[in-house]
């Protein structure tokens, strides 16, 4: 997401501020955030929901240098993480606690809490376009007619599921693209695009503004629309957190002067 190894330091400094703000609040964040699977505590039998249901296995049986998302917002340890609301609405939202929501004011195609996604094409393939003011989808349907659709995960509510939901909203589906890939993630769809491999991605906001300053292939990309805003990337807690810790983490975050990059955090 938005941990991109150019910012990585950024992302530390801020997880070290707000770490200190919750010990402040008396919550005992951990000192480092989790960027591999062998960074999580492991599970003996694995992780396991309200009822008792096998969800997630050991982390400790995974490969201990990838990073699986879905097993970090799992755990039972979990503290405090941003995900996706694709994956809250395809079932995570049952076994964590949202804290909160950041503010995307800061880049074109956001505002307050609310994000959308610019759609990318082959610089000269489209006119560029800015975000509407009014936040309501922008689709170029005549030039997305036929093309072939790249898109970082299924699950993704920024790269994929928006987009779905704004062209049914006009009539249209994503049969409208003459076919469909998956990337791995926003940076190797804006990649994909500029190097002929797809010709159209959708990039949430804040991850094509982290392109534009360190992905070269951003260069040979132009926005040629935009989906519709909607709430941005929730930062969670798991649902096993006590009130009391969950209350501190809300009221730490809500006095945050700067919102954090975080996305990985046990």
């Amino acid at each position: 997401m938005y941990d991109w190894p150019e910012v990585r330091g950024e992302v530390d400094a801020q997880w070290a501020a707000l770490r200190d703000a919750f010990r402040h609040k008396g919550v005992d964040g951990p000192q480092t955030i989790v960027r591999r699977n062998g960074d999580l505590p492991p599970v003996p039998g694995g992780i396991h929901d309200a009822e008792g249901r096998l969800i997630a296995p050991d982390p400790a049986i995974l490969p201990p240098d990838e990073l699986d998302h879905h097993q970090l917002w799992l755990h039972p340890a979990l503290l405090f993480a941003q995900t996706c609301w694709g994956p809250m609405e395809l079932g995570l939202s049952k076994h964590v606690q949202v804290v909160g929501q950041p503010s995307y004011d800061a880049y074109e195609g956001g505002e307050g809490e609310l994000y959308s996604s610019a759609l990318v094409m082959r610089t000269g393939e489209g006119p560029e376009v800015r975000s509407p003011a009014d936040g309501k989808a922008s689709l170029p349907l005549d030039l997305m007619r036929g093309k072939r659709f790249t898109y970082n995960s299924l699950d993704s509510m920024s790269g994929i599921i928006a987009l779905a939901r704004d062209l049914q909203a006009a009539g249209e589906s994503l049969d409208i693209f003459s076919s469909r890939s998956e990337s791995g993630g926003h940076r190797g769809s804006i990649v994909a695009v500029a190097e002929g491999k797809a010709d159209i991605a959708a990039i949430d906001c804040e991850s094509w503004a982290l392109a534009q300053r360190f992905e070269p292939a951003a260069n040979a990309v132009k926005v040629v629309g935009w989906t519709a805003r909607r709430k941005g990337l929730p930062y969670i807690t798991a649902r096993t957190t006590p009130e009391k810790t969950l209350k501190a983490l809300r009221e730490t975050l809500a006095g945050s002067a700067e919102q954090p990059r975080i996305q990985r955090v046990g």
